[in-house]
């Protein structure tokens, strides 16, 4: 008999439910957000209609696994915004999701808008990352310290600029995060 809408989950379905979560996220961090649904039950040793039943569409589970990075990212730039050191709070944010995007390609194809509006999605959910994003530039512009020909376009941009370096070469990644955040800084005159 199938679990009803609002009814507590059997401990046989909370198990393939945490299964299936943790295979997908393995699968959506390693492999991207192209990996078929039928695939992710395979490997988490259940049907199809398992995962299914827990996630009516593949962008439910995309919801589940991504919006809790999303929630954790935007309580992270809430407290880089209320630092008061504005300039420190943009550019940890900014080499922040180049980090975690590299560290996770269903991450970082979320974030690029291929396959997965992420932003839509946590700004529905109230995790809007790129909002705080927005906002810190902003007030690094005001303060002088990011420059004021820059809009959240450009910065989005750069970010997946930085994403087209080999993640597995760490010391790379900060070389590149490095250069891109030196030209988003005034320039001197």
């Amino acid at each position: 008999m199938a679990d009803k809408p609002g009814a507590p989950l059997r401990a046989d379905a909370r198990r393939n439910r945490a299964r299936v979560l943790e295979v997908a996220a393995q699968v959506f961090a390693e492999e991207g957000l192209s990996v078929p649904v039928h695939e992710i039950a395979r490997r988490a040793g259940v049907g199809t209609g398992t995962v299914s039943r827990h996630f009516p569409a593949k962008e439910d589970l995309f919801a589940a696994i991504l919006l809790g990075r999303m929630k954790e990212l935007t309580r992270t730039a809430d407290a880089m915004a209320g630092s008061g050191d504005q300039a420190t709070a943009f550019f940890t944010l900014f080499a922040t999701l180049v980090r975690e995007a590299a560290a996770n390609r269903g991450l970082a194809e979320a974030l690029a808008g291929a396959g997965y509006d992420l932003e839509a999605a946590g700004v529905s959910a109230g995790y809007d990352v790129p909002g705080r994003l927005a906002g810190l530039l902003a007030r690094a512009q005001r303060a002088g310290t990011v420059r004021p020909e820059i809009d959240y376009d450009d910065v989005k941009a750069l970010l997946a600029g930085c994403l087209a370096r080999d993640p597995g070469d760490a010391a790379g990644l900060e070389r590149v995060i490095a250069v891109v955040c030196d030209g988003l800084r005034p320039l001197s005159r």
